[in-house]
């Protein structure tokens, strides 16, 4: 396994598993318990996944050390003030039956952030939470928030893949010292993204999968990716990906894929997002 070390010192896998739309808890735990045993470390939830039970269920099945498995969830929308937050963690901590978070996202910004980036704060001077960051938080956003707190973002959690490549937006973050983190990495099957003719070119010249060829991508350019998968093959095919490397050619071949765009929000909802986060 291959590891970024985030600003503050702490060691985080590039690679992990996500849970997100395994709403089934039963499939849910055995999902991230074959995840565990395929030999992934990170494991990415969220308190509006309604999952973290099955998760921490399956951290303590697998009988792996705690401080070997680095936990992610996040606070919700909901939860985006400073009471609540700190009530919110407390719940995800109970829910993942856990003495500690390694890594605590504000999931979208919106609802006081700086409130809820507060309480964040004093947990993780109190080691309840290992780094604490955002998700889904716009360039502009994300500087804005830097310049006004103490501590400064671990990570952002963002669509990123093969369309949507969040190169400005990333090297903004390595300005600032936030660690990229990819949501969404095969883009959710969309644009034919697993039959695309210049990923399964590639992936047959390396004799890989098209989903193989996109993680490898995503590491190389030490972005953080958590793949998700319910079939015991697929997450460990997903975990093979360290044993080949892609020249300069194929990867300037996918950055070509990029459209510049997200691929879950419409015109309208990305002018929304950019309203509510007063970049108008």
């Amino acid at each position: 396994m291959k590891y970024v070390t985030l600003n503050n010192g702490v060691k985080m896998p590039i690679l992990g598993f996500g849970v997100f739309q395994i709403d089934d808890m039963k499939e849910c735990e055995e999902a991230v318990y074959n995840a565990l045993k395929a030999g992934y470390r990170l494991i990415d939830t969220a308190a509006s996944y309604r999952n973290e039970e099955a998760v921490g269920r399956a951290i303590k099945r697998s009988g792996i050390p705690r401080e070997e498995i680095f936990v992610t969830t996040k606070l919700w929308v909901s939860d985006a003030n400073y009471e609540k937050a700190k009530l919110a963690f407390e719940t995800s901590l109970k829910k993942l039956d856990l003495e500690y978070i390694d890594l605590y996202l504000i999931h979208q910004p919106f609802n006081d952030v700086y409130g809820a980036w507060r309480a964040m704060t004093e947990l993780y001077k109190e080691g309840k939470i290992k780094a604490i960051g955002v998700s889904n938080f716009y360039p502009d956003r994300l500087v804005d928030f830097i310049m006004n707190n103490e501590v400064v973002p671990a990570v952002n959690q963002v669509e990123t893949h093969p369309f949507n490549q969040q190169v400005k937006a990333n090297e903004i973050m390595k300005e600032y010292g936030v660690q990229i983190e990819s949501w969404g990495p095969f883009a959710e099957g969309k644009n034919g993204i697993f039959t695309n003719e210049i990923l399964s070119e590639i992936g047959k010249k390396y004799n890989k999968s098209v989903a193989q060829v996109i993680l490898r991508w995503l590491i190389q350019r030490d972005v953080v990716v958590i793949p998700k998968s319910v079939r015991k093959e697929r997450i460990e095919e997903n975990s093979n990906v360290f044993d080949f490397e892609l020249n300069s050619e194929d990867m300037g071949k996918i950055s070509e894929l990029d459209k510049k765009e997200s691929l879950f929000l419409n015109h309208d909802d990305v002018e929304i997002v950019k309203w509510l986060n007063g970049r108008k």
